[in-house]
């Protein structure tokens, strides 16, 4: 089934209902789906044909969320990108995909300009809002071609209809080749244990760009037709967040760790009614206990947990909301675990002979299923290495307990070895973060000398105690983790560095720790 349907089926089932909120403005499905059909007919008379790639820069607006399902319906493949990416980052993915068009907000003029002197393949530029000399418009495209029969391509399973660029901890980015066979098993399984029930009369917030996993998320809801709601701002407003779940009874939301945790700290919490919630979904990096606990007293038993990467686009574990407690004792608190393997999907830890591991032993977290993505696009050498033995290597150290239970130690890269003793960062922040005078905390092991690598930890102080120093976390440390895992500096910051996804990223923390001098020579390399 080309995975365009299941909008059609939405929009035959349920024509009159809210499909998209955005400030003052509402659309019906009805709507929706005649102005995908009007596009899907505009870019097939610029000659794009199915396997045609179509480069998306915008904001979240209505024709962000529209574009996926044209590119999907034409069987063609979507490009989003991230648009807080610079002009050069873009252009690299406009001619690393060999995007043929690329529809673009008109705030992204230099944007445009780089993809174009980048790219060998690009055609057709189709703007949002006022285009340019030899740009066209998109809303103009739509009413030209509004009423013109629907246009549906016949897909294969295994037919791309995404390229999900892949953040990465080095080098360019990498398209993960999304398709309609995958695609359909995700969305399936994301229906079943992440937002079980989900019917038209629920309601979904959109917090993120719809480029990445609030993009799959919003599929889920329009396979049932539950209303999305995106912000009015890209600047993200906590209070106005509380506003609209009160406002429009939203029932689930995705989101990372870093914003559920922005959330509930806010005032606005307790402000507003959000008795309406059923699923606060949370991925892209595990939640440390202090912020879990904070948010189910908050919330109550509304969080789910999802693990997964971009290539097998969040289908590894989960954790649903009966097995989260705030309880440290209950049995039902999984402390630290990401939750169970997802049906149809394999999880193993295995060593660097691809063997699998004793239980409760560290290895590196593999899987294998349909949720899989079926390679890297133009990149075959990191598609052998990311399937090596058979299995998705994802990167990630982690165990499994004996009720087959994951748990992520962190990163293999963000793993070092002290004194000739691994030390895995996200044990110790863990701890730390349980201190009240510590917001954030992020611990990067850096060359040493004596020791072959250290721990520096980099704090951010809650605001009532902006006197916190390091004599007194490492006072909290002792007898609550091993002496060779403490850090042996620690720097102090008012804000952490993060991605556009909310996600605080230690390749820039030890950019700036060198910027700003607070690296020896030694420790920068």
């Amino acid at each position: 089934m080309n995975l365009g349907r299941l909008l059609t089926h939405t929009a035959t089932l349920f024509p009159d209902h809210t499909a998209l909120i955005q400030g003052q403005e509402c659309w019906t499905w009805s709507q929706i789906n005649a102005r995908v059909d009007a596009m899907a007919n505009a870019l097939h008379s610029l000659g794009i044909r199915k396997g045609d790639r179509i480069l998306l820069q915008s904001r979240n607006n209505i024709q962000t969320f529209e574009t996926c399902w044209v590119a999907f319906k034409l069987g063609c493949v979507w490009v989003p990108t991230n648009f807080r990416l610079t002009p050069p980052e873009v252009a690299y993915l406009g001619a690393s995909s060999g995007a043929v068009a690329m529809i673009v907000e008109d705030l992204f003029h230099a944007h445009t300009d780089a993809v174009l002197a980048e790219s060998a393949t690009l055609k057709h530029v189709i703007t949002i809002g006022q285009p340019r000399t030899g740009e066209q418009s998109y809303e103009s495209l739509i009413t030209q071609h509004m009423g013109a029969a629907p246009i549906e391509a016949t897909v294969a399973c295994d037919d791309p209809l995404w390229f999900f660029y892949t953040s990465g901890t080095t080098g360019k980015p990498k398209a993960g080749i999304l398709t309609h066979g995958q695609m359909a098993f995700v969305v399936t399984n994301h229906l079943a244990e992440l937002i079980p029930g989900t019917n038209e009369k629920d309601c979904s917030i959109a917090v993120a760009p719809l480029s990445h996993g609030a993009g799959i998320h919003a599929l889920l809801n329009v396979a049932r037709g539950a209303a999305t709601i995106l912000m009015p701002s890209e600047k993200f407003d906590p209070e106005r967040f509380w506003e609209m779940v009160q406002r429009y009874r939203v029932t689930n939301l995705f989101t990372v760790p870093t914003i559920v945790k922005m959330l509930v700290e806010h005032p606005a919490v307790d402000q507003y009614d959000h008795s309406s919630l059923r699923y606060v979904i949370y991925a892209g990096a595990p939640m440390y206990r202090a912020d879990q606990k904070r948010a189910l007293e908050k919330l109550g038993k509304v969080l789910v947990q999802y693990f997964g990467l971009g290539e097998v686009t969040g289908n590894i574990t989960v954790l649903p909301p009966e097995m989260h407690s705030a309880d440290d004792e209950d049995i039902n608190a999984n402390i630290g675990s990401c939750g169970r393997p997802r049906v149809g999907i394999e999880v193993a830890i295995l060593n660097d002979k691809l063997e699998h591991v004793a239980t409760g032993e560290i290895g590196e977290i593999c899987c294998r299923g349909p949720a899989v993505f079926a390679g890297y696009h133009g990149n075959p050498e990191a598609t052998v290495k990311a399937l090596r033995g058979g299995w998705f290597h994802t990167g990630d150290l982690g165990r499994l307990d004996a009720r087959g239970l994951l748990y992520i130690t962190g990163r293999e890269s963000d793993m070092y070895i002290s004194g000739g003793s691994n030390v895995y960062p996200r044990e110790v922040e863990e701890v730390l973060l349980t201190h009240p005078g510590v917001a954030e905390v992020a611990i990067l092991g850096v060359p040493d000398p004596k020791w072959g690598e250290i721990g520096i930890a980099v704090i951010v102080r809650n605001p009532e105690n902006r006197h916190l120093e390091s004599d007194e976390l490492l006072a909290y440390l002792d007898g609550r983790c091993a002496k060779y895992r403490w850090p042996r500096q620690f720097i102090f910051w008012d804000s952490m560095p993060k991605s556009g996804y909310g996600k605080i990223v230690k390749k820039d923390i030890k950019l700036l720790l060198i910027e700003r001098g607070e690296l020896t020579a030694e420790s920068k390399k």
